[in-house]
């Protein structure tokens, strides 16, 4: 069994499963002791003859043997099979139901958690406590609380049985027994440490192969498999060394008692062989008594192992609860209501913003407008906060007060559902799941067709490439897009997000991988359909912000210049030189064209 606020309240809810199924196992445990009382009246009528009960004496005949033993017998068994399959479904199906309810509140946990969560804790280590660390709980559910009500009552039922038909035999059984018990107690804590061990050891190995997986391009580049392989192995290693040690400690603890207990039943024996040679005892009810015996090993054996499955559920709970109990860090504040539909209009005020794990600005001072429906473009170098302008703007970060204003209302008067449901966002790392192309672009809505859907690939100038492929917008994409080209994958990623058809449409960066034609068709179409919209884009090249409304120049993470590509190019040397750096460039790659063109 296993306790704890996450667990605590299944209890409750599946108590009809949980009590008919204790109801069955009862009447298991009663039907299991029944056998002993027959084996005694078979070896007693084998040996005289002659059976003594209720009071009377019966002649141990084949009448008598199908009658009262082997009719009995019969029913015991088909009780038996009846019960145990119905407490099979009741705890089993009560642990499964656990463990599915568990599973849909961790994954709504994991979706509602911020960024910073997912910084510091891996997808490998989260998807251990989805596989392993469910399975442990969800066993230590269904079978722990089995394993603890059948020791209980098979146990107590047994003992009195025993005490009934000899006291001192009894007592001497069962004081070794109880030692038995305070030593797997003992046992049971080390054994907790070493599986919480055994699941950080897992949860690294899967962080890994994750990380592997994923990475697998960059790695044959390389050509580092051998030192990945190397890599693995280590840790693989010591997974393997965590699992034996524990599996060696557990196999210990297990032949120990079975060792120890058989020692009992030899000691029984002898004793009470010894009370059967003075006729303290017959010799039936010798066999009946070390019926019971046996059928009281059982709960011990349970008993010892409840400890070391308490110890896992205990370790495994306590990673999940971490999880369970992880706060998101961006919410919206208490009172915080319907604030209408969001035209566009943003606004900084003097925002100065800090990274939740560092220490120094990333912003200093922003303070700029745009006007809704107006296209801006950000601009800068590497480093100078253009992304974490924009991951502001979504509240993917805590927003001081007063700094960030939408349609004139500050940012955090404005339920974080609705200022994300009024944006559309293209990151950099373009991140495009294992479906069909067709419904990767409609992933931003839930009414889309596929009309819609080639209408918005046409605005990314991405539709004739999926038209040349064999499925057309039916084509699976591999994990993560691998199956397409950078450019197409940032292309079906503006097509995704064209299908929303937001009031704010932000670009990091995303026709970094294309040709100058292909980013100029983009970007007219931008204009063209996007007309009355807030667009935002980020990029590096001059020429891909300098027909916007506005160019925002950031240096920094500070505003060097705001206003048209020709204001910027009048006011700021900065933003001048860049411009000028651009065009040193570009007629640089244009050079030997022009020379060959001259030379023919």
């Amino acid at each position: 069994m296993i306790f704890g606020k996450h667990v605590n309240r299944y209890y409750l809810r599946y108590a009809p499963l949980l009590l008919l199924g204790s109801f069955a196992l009862l009447l298991v445990d009663y039907m299991q002791l029944v056998i002993p009382k027959l084996y005694r009246i078979v070896i007693n009528g084998i040996k005289t003859g002659q059976v003594e009960m209720d009071g009377a004496v019966h002649s141990f005949d084949m009448e008598f043997l199908l009658d009262e033993v082997c009719l009995p017998l019969l029913f015991v068994i088909l009780g038996m099979v009846v019960g145990r399959f119905l407490w099979r479904v009741c705890f089993f199906g009560a642990g499964i139901k656990l463990e599915s309810d568990l599973r849909s509140r961790m994954f709504d946990r994991c979706k509602d958690l911020s960024q910073e969560y997912y910084q510091v804790n891996k997808v490998g280590n989260l998807m251990s406590f989805f596989t392993n660390d469910l399975d442990t709980i969800q066993e230590c559910f269904g079978w722990g609380i089995m394993m603890f009500l059948d020791a209980a009552i098979l146990g107590v039922m047994s003992f009195i049985e025993m005490f009934s038909m000899n006291k001192a035999l009894t007592l001497f059984s069962m004081i070794p027994m109880v030692f038995l018990l305070v030593c797997s107690l003992i046992v049971g804590k080390y054994m907790g440490e070493k599986w919480e061990k055994r699941q950080e050891a897992f949860s690294r190995l899967s962080d890994f192969s994750q990380e592997t997986f994923a990475g697998i391009a960059v790695i044959k580049a390389f050509v580092k498999e051998t030192h990945e392989l190397l890599e693995f192995k280590k840790l693989s290693k010591k997974n393997e060394d965590i699992n034996v040690s524990y599996t060696k400690l557990s196999m210990m603890l297990h032949v120990s008692l079975t060792l120890f207990i058989e020692s009992i039943t030899c000691v029984i024996l002898g004793y009470g062989g010894y009370l059967v040679w003075n006729s303290t005892l017959d010799a039936g009810s010798l066999v009946e008594f070390i019926g019971y015996f046996t059928t009281i090993i059982w709960p011990v054996m349970a008993i010892s192992e409840l400890i070391g499955m308490h110890a896992q559920g205990k370790a495994s709970l306590k990673r999940i609860s971490e999880l369970l109990d992880a706060k998101p860090a961006v919410t919206d504040r208490k009172g915080v209501g319907f604030a209408g539909e969001i035209k566009g209009d943003i606004e900084f005020r003097d925002l100065s913003f800090v990274y939740p794990d560092g220490n120094e600005e990333v912003l200093s001072d922003v303070s700029f407008k745009i006007n809704a429906g107006e296209n801006v473009g950000i601009i800068g170098r590497t480093g100078s906060g253009k992304t974490t302008l924009v991951d502001l703007i979504l509240r993917t970060y805590n927003v001081p007060d007063g700094t960030l204003f939408i349609d004139g209302k500050d940012v955090n008067d404005i339920p974080i559902k609705e200022v994300r449901a009024a944006a559309a966002y293209v990151p950099q790392d373009n991140f495009l799941f294992s479906d069909t192309i067709e419904n990767n672009i409609a992933f931003a809505t839930d009414n889309a067709d596929l009309e819609g859907v080639i209408e918005a690939a046409k605005m990314a100038d991405v539709h004739e490439n999926i038209d040349e492929f064999p499925e057309k917008y039916s084509s699976v994409l591999g994990e993560r897009g691998v199956t397409v080209s950078g450019g197409q994958k940032q292309r079906i990623s503006i097509a995704r997000a064209l299908m929303k058809n937001a009031s704010i449409l932000i670009l990091d960066d995303s026709v970094s991988a294309v040709d100058v034609n292909t980013e100029k068709a983009i970007l007219g179409n931008l204009r063209t359909m996007r007309k009355g919209k807030t667009t935002i884009l980020i990029a590096h090249r001059i020429s891909t912000v300098e027909n916007m409304d506005k160019i925002i120049y950031l240096e920094g993470g500070r505003v060097s210049a705001f206003g048209t590509h020709s204001e910027l190019y009048a006011s700021c040397e900065s933003y001048r030189n860049l411009v000028e750096l651009q065009r040193l460039d570009d007629a640089g790659e244009d050079a030997p064209t022009k020379e060959v063109s001259a030379n023919a």
